[in-house]
Parts: C-alpha cells; sequence; structure tokens
C-alpha cells in the first residue's frame, strides 16, 4: 500500500547516500517500527519527505546524541503523543473561546460583572509563540 500519491518519493539507494547511511541501516530501521516507507508496486521502499525528515530526528539522536534505537523509539512515540495532546488542547481552547464568545454576545458584559469574559489566545506551533514578558527585564 503506497501513502498518498503525487508526492515526491525517493529510492533507498538515494537515500542512503544522501545521509550517508547504508542501506541496511534503512532497512533495519524499518524492522524496528522507526520508519515506514510506502511501498511502490514492485516493492520498492519509497520514502516521502516526512520519512526523511523522522530520519533526521533519528540520525540526530543516534549520531549526535548517542542514544540507541530502544531509546530512539521510546522518544519518537513520546513526541507524536505530545504532538497529539497539543492538537486535543489546541482543539480544547478554539471550542473554549467560541463558547466564550457566544455567552459574551448573549448577555453583554456589565460594568460590575464579578467575572470578566475573557479571550484565550489558541496555542501555535513551538517557536511561534511569544511570551508575554519576553525580553523585558524585571526592575530591582
Amino acid at each position: 500500500m503506497t501513502k498518498t500519491k503525487g508526492k515526491a518519493a525517493y529510492m533507498i539507494s538515494a537515500v542512503a547516500e544522501q545521509y550517508e547511511i547504508h542501506p541496511q541501516t534503512l532497512r533495519l530501521y524499518e524492522r524496528e517500527g522507526l520508519l515506514a516507507p510506502s511501498r511502490s508496486e514492485g516493492n520498492t521502499r519509497l520514502y516521502t519527505d516526512e520519512d526523511l525528515e523522522r530520519l533526521e530526528v533519528i540520525l540526530k539522536l543516534t549520531r549526535e546524541l548517542g542514544v540507541n534505537l530502544a531509546g530512539v523509539e521510546i522518544i519518537l512515540n513520546m513526541r507524536e503523543k505530545m504532538e497529539a495532546m497539543q492538537k486535543q488542547i489546541q482543539g480544547f481552547v478554539e471550542t473554549l473561546n467560541e463558547e466564550l464568545s457566544q455567552r459574551a454576545a448573549r448577555r453583554p458584559m456589565e460594568s460590575n460583572s464579578l467575572m470578566p469574559v475573557i479571550q484565550i489566545n489558541s496555542m501555535t506551533t513551538r517557536g511561534d509563540a511569544k511570551r508575554p514578558n519576553e525580553g523585558k527585564r524585571k526592575a530591582r
């Protein structure tokens, strides 16, 4: 079964050469469940850009940080779970904002309200979000 058609795909030899690894290493990563390249009708492994991004993470963990394959698997699984949780939280925040907006529209805020309605900014991807006091120094 192939992944989405129309995406660029690279054969194992090209990927191995580009990343200076042996094709057997890529096959090992596939056997260990770290990579899941699609297959052509002739059963040739085809690596998409997403597969290459994942391979880069694997290589960084193993080459630069000295993590073994069991550790790589745990880290990749944790990353996937964190991304899923981040999407859930973002969906929750969007739903909460919609609910708060609807309630505010039904009942305009009064100046003597005990609980003001606030708009919560939805979470953005890591690195895009700015902290409110970023770059400011505390006065002593």
